[in-house]
């Protein structure tokens, strides 16, 4: 397994910015698709985002289209989640996760492993 350590969560006022970061450990990180999932309070863990091996593929949640983007630097063992133009509705734990699915994209949490520990992020109105 890899360990996943996702920071750069905060404090964010409606329509700003923050970039999520998701170190990895391991030499296989640039083998792996990998995603991002949310979990607001009272609320199921959801898809955000996915992103190929390579970074030549992305797959985006409809509620995150436009607004969320997924990226990855295999030298650095990181994927990256920029977010703009938040609302109070992307108020949520924000999550890493591999994919151990061969195909592309998968979005159902149970073909992801190696969750890490989260990172909150709160969107004020």
């Amino acid at each position: 397994q890899v360990q996943l350590v996702e920071s750069g969560g905060g404090l964010v006022q409606a329509g700003g910015s923050l970039r999520l970061s998701c170190a990895a450990s391991g030499r296989t990180f640039s083998t792996y698709a990998m995603g991002w999932f949310r979990q607001a309070p009272g609320k199921e863990r959801e898809f955000v985002a996915a992103v190929g091996w390579s970074g030549g593929s992305t797959y985006y949640a409809d509620s995150v289209k436009g607004r969320l983007t997924i990226s990855r630097d295999n030298a650095k063992n990181t994927v990256y989640l920029q977010m703009s133009s938040l609302t109070p509705e992307d108020t949520a734990v924000y999550y890493c996760a591999r994919s151990i699915r061969y195909s592309f994209p998968t979005t159902s949490s149970t073909y992801f492993d190696s969750w890490g520990q989260g990172t909150q992020v709160t969107v004020s109105s």
